[in-house]
Order: C-alpha cells, then sequence, then structure tokens
C-alpha cells in the first residue's frame, strides 16, 4: 500500500513538474515575442519626426509593457510578479502622457503633465484591486489582447502611414507650436512698433494666443499682423487690450 501510496506521489509531482515548466516556456516565449515586437515598432517609428516620433517610441513601450502583462498575469499569475508587471505598465503609461503634453504649451502644457502625473497615482494604487482571479479569465484576457494587440498593429501601420504622408505634403502642420511662438516673438522684436515684452504669445496646434496690454490700437492690430504672416500659423486670437 506504501508503495503504491508512493508512486502515486511521485507521478503527481512529475505533472506538476511537467505543468511548470510548460508555463515558464510559454511565459519566455511571449516576453520574447513582446520584446520583439517592440523593437519593430520602434523601428517603425523613425519614418515621423520631431516629437510624434518620440510619441510613437513610448506608443510602443506601453504596448510592450502590457504584453508582458498578459503573459504574466497567464503564465506566471503570482501577486509579486503580476504587480511589479501592472507598476511597469502604469509607469510607461505615464511615460507617454509627459511625451504627449510635449506638444502643447503654457497653462495647457502645465494641466496635461498635472493630468498625467494623477492618473499615473491612479494606476499605482489601483494596481492590486485589478488582479486576473482565475486562470480561465487569464486565458481570455490574454486571447482579447492578442486580438487587440493585432488589430492596433495595422491600426498602428495606417496612422504612421498617414502621418507620415500628411507631414510630407502639408510643412506647415509639421511646425511645432513651440517653433511657432518663438518666430511671432522674434517678429515682434525686429518690429520698430511693437514691444515685444508687452505682448504674451501662445500657441496651440497652430492657433496663435496674443494677450496683454499695449499702448496703442496700431500696436495691437501690427501684433495680429505679424503673428499672421508667420509660416504654419493658422489663425490668431487676440484679447490684447488698450493702456488707459
Amino acid at each position: 500500500m506504501k508503495k503504491i501510496l508512493c508512486i502515486s506521489l511521485a507521478a503527481l509531482f512529475s505533472s506538476s513538474m511537467a505543468f511548470a515548466a510548460a508555463d515558464n516556456d510559454a511565459y519566455k516565449a511571449a516576453k520574447d515575442k513582446a520584446e520583439s515586437d517592440y523593437k519593430a515598432a520602434k523601428d517603425a517609428c523613425k519614418s515621423l519626426k520631431g516629437n510624434a516620433e518620440d510619441v510613437c517610441k513610448e506608443e510602443a513601450k506601453v504596448a510592450e509593457a502590457r504584453a508582458i502583462l498578459d503573459a504574466t498575469t497567464m503564465h506566471q499569475n503570482t501577486a509579486k510578479d503580476v504587480d511589479k508587471a501592472r507598476r511597469k505598465l502604469a509607469d510607461a503609461e505615464y511615460d507617454l502622457a509627459k511625451e504627449r503634453c510635449d506638444d502643447m504649451s503654457g497653462s495647457a502644457k502645465s494641466a496635461c503633465k498635472s493630468d498625467a502625473k494623477s492618473a499615473h497615482k491612479t494606476a499605482l494604487a489601483n494596481r492590486g484591486t485589478t488582479a486576473t482571479g482565475t486562470v480561465a479569465a487569464a486565458a481570455q484576457n490574454t486571447r482579447d489582447a492578442t486580438a487587440n494587440a493585432a488589430q492596433n498593429t495595422r491600426e498602428a501601420g495606417r496612422d504612421l502611414a498617414d502621418t507620415a504622408r500628411d507631414k510630407t505634403s502639408d510643412t506647415r502642420t509639421a511646425m511645432s507650436d513651440t517653433m511657432i511662438t518663438t518666430k511671432v516673438k522674434a517678429e515682434m522684436a525686429a518690429d520698430p512698433l511693437v514691444k515685444a515684452m508687452d505682448v504674451h504669445v501662445e500657441t496651440q496646434k497652430g492657433i496663435v494666443m496674443l494677450s496683454g496690454f499695449v499702448p496703442s490700437k496700431a500696436e495691437a492690430d501690427k501684433a495680429v499682423e505679424l503673428a499672421r504672416k508667420v509660416e504654419g500659423v493658422q489663425e490668431v486670437k487676440s484679447s490684447i487690450q488698450i493702456k488707459k
């Protein structure tokens, strides 16, 4: 009887070890694929320029972190490993959000970074409450993630191609808001009528917003005229006030 029990326990142990080895192999394969996909996506970003390229690279990092989290949940599924993977995903999403803020300026940029920081804190605080409860659920999550990743990859490819075409055909959209602001200020500094220190310039998506106080309507009108002539400016909105 004891001999039969020992044989049964040995068989059970061998079976458990086999399952563990299979899970480790599957995890390694999924992790290697996530890293390979990241490198390919990062290389594709080279067709872009400026901040668009930086955003593209951060998006690739987020996709990699999400794929590794799915692999960890499916094949490791320990609280420590899943928590670590969730933290890395939250950090990657935070880096992406900050990079997107760089296309903004002034108060809009500050608000964007503040929102990104708040979202990051929330993601870190909630990471423990969203762990997958069962292997079956984890498997479904992985299947869904795989399907979504494939769809996202196709859409990302189309978006990259569209973006590249847009940037080639229209140099106005390629100019950053920061560059537009700098050029507008330079035009004002070079003009004898406009005192550059009197006028505050802010640009968002090609729309230049002027504000401040000037001594005459002629100076206010001239500031608007100079801003409109700068390459890349889509529209000029003025709230400049005349000193009384």
